[in-house]
């Protein structure tokens, strides 16, 4: 049977999701919040400090959301200046490995899941990351840069609006 989806969209409330991948293998670490401020922020760093080995670089590649920019945060990376913060482009999120991630989550469960609650939803989450990392896969490119320009080169040649100086 086909996928059905309903026009309504009702909502039980919300949870904010903090997810670090670790490229090399794949695996995530996660924390799931009520709120998305500096305080949850804050709290999901120490959890990466304390999960990944010491003496390690972490180099975190975040969207440009504000909680990631406010003075407490940057007073903690200050402090901890093994942390090495790379802020991607509004909108380009799908460079990013951990947002393929969260895409594979929203595809794989969250639209396809009936959750009567923000527990049940939660709870989901939390079964579905440990699941992904009792069998975890890292993403891996598939094509070169030179690639990929070259594909946006040709999509660009191909919707380049007529003018009469290149008609």
């Amino acid at each position: 049977m086909a996928e059905r989806r309903t026009h309504d969209d009702d909502r039980h409330g919300i949870t904010s999701l903090f997810a670090a991948c670790n490229i090399a293998d794949g695996t995530v670490i996660s924390q799931l919040h009520r709120r998305h401020r500096a305080t949850e922020c804050k709290q999901f760093l120490i959890a990466i400090d304390k999960a990944v080995t010491a003496e390690l670089d972490v180099h975190l590649v975040a969207d440009n959301y504000g909680t990631h920019k406010t003075p407490e945060i940057q007073a903690w990376l200050t402090r901890h200046p093994r942390f090495h913060v790379h802020f991607t482009p509004t909108g380009s999120s799908w460079i990013n490995q951990v947002g393929r991630w969260f895409g594979l989550l929203t595809d794989k469960l969250i639209r396809r899941g009936v959750h009567p609650s923000v527990q049940a939803l939660e709870q989901d989450i939390q079964d579905w990351i440990r699941t992904w990392n009792a069998n975890p896969r890292p993403f891996t490119w598939v094509k070169t840069a030179d690639d990929i320009l070259n594909s946006l080169a040709d999509y660009l040649a191909r919707i380049k609006p007529q003018t009469p100086a290149n008609q």
